[in-house]
């Protein structure tokens, strides 16, 4: 074989080899900034207070169906995701929640899954949602789980919408891997380690470690793809101790403290301790989620952001790009 035939043969070796390579689709190559937002009396004045050029996706937290078994829009919901579509964002209808109403339960029963699924995915569609965020936590995770989760996924395929989970490592471990598999991405809920309601373990709630953790866990131990998993970051704190405020937002906490950003947990006068995420802390997660090559990071809520400069959505962006090739 001739040198010039053996060049030929080795270049169309190469261009088959690139062309029946599996590359990473569009869609897993956007490091994504999704917020919940958490405004359901008035959608359209949530969303107003948002920066929407620093977010990729709005979860609109919560939309959950109706004692009739319906599904309402409600309170300038409609004009909210107009906005948010008009600027170009995802818009998921995210159900459930950390108190979900009473009669929730009652829909997800194997036998209302077909109506339950039927009439989550038809609204969806009907409100041009491009997905729904499944936030269903304590009881709700049980051994009806999984089945619902698998129809629910199926339906919204069919209709070319995304579906998506908002899961922490302490409720995971009761999900099979198969369930964790049919979510095109799970916004790890990296934050809440301790609280209020446990006042025997005083502390951080969301410190970088839990993050670092809980991402391993999805990903190492629990075989979901980096590209699937974003990283939960609070835009809110607890207050432990005499004086110190039971919950506040970040917004909240730079107003009554301004120099709050310098750092993680500030004293108040009557000697409690206020825990958050500051600036710092903020970047160090954002960083830590590029560096792995997760598909993003996730915020509750951002309405808990501050709109001046000491923004964290501000700080998100420009982590991501200081940490870009």
């Amino acid at each position: 074989m001739s040198l010039l035939l053996r060049f030929a043969c080795c270049t169309l070796c190469l261009i088959s080899w690139f062309a029946c390579k599996p590359q990473a689709s569009q869609e897993e190559n956007v490091f994504r900034v999704v917020g919940y937002l958490f405004s359901p009396r008035d959608w359209m004045d949530g969303l107003e207070q948002v920066n929407l050029d620093r977010v990729t996706d709005i979860n609109f937290a919560f939309i959950n169906i109706q004692k009739d078994g319906t599904y309402r829009a409600e309170n300038r919901m409609t004009e909210a995701i107009a906005l948010a579509k008009k600027h170009g964002k995802k818009v998921f209808l995210s159900l459930g929640g950390g108190s979900p109403p009473d009669h929730l339960h009652t829909f997800l029963t194997p036998d209302r899954h077909v109506d339950f699924v039927e009439q989550t995915v038809e609204f969806a569609v009907r409100m041009g949602f491009d997905g729904v965020d499944v936030d269903l936590e304590n009881d709700l995770i049980n051994d009806q789980y999984g089945p619902l989760v698998s129809a629910l996924g199926v339906a919204l395929k069919a209709k070319g919408k995304e579906m998506t989970a908002a899961l922490a490592s302490w409720n995971a471990n009761r999900i099979a891997d198969g369930t964790l598999a049919d979510y095109d991405r799970i916004h790890i809920m990296s934050y809440d380690q301790t609280g209020p309601w446990n006042l025997a373990k005083v502390g951080p709630h969301a410190p970088f470690e839990m993050a670092e953790r809980d991402f391993l866990y999805f990903h190492q131990e629990r075989g979901v793809p980096s590209h699937k998993l974003t990283i939960g970051l609070p835009f809110y704190g607890y207050g432990f101790g005499e004086g110190a405020p039971v919950s506040l937002t970040y917004k909240r906490l730079l107003e009554l403290f301004p120099e709050a950003h310098e750092s993680d947990e500030i004293k108040v006068i009557e000697g409690g301790t206020i825990y958050y995420n500051g600036e710092a802390t903020i970047t160090k997660k954002v960083r830590f989620a590029v560096e792995q090559g997760a598909g993003g990071v996730m915020i509750w809520h951002l309405n808990g952001d501050h709109a001046g400069e000491r923004s964290l959505l501000a700080r998100i962006q420009l982590a991501i790009q200081s940490s870009g090739p």
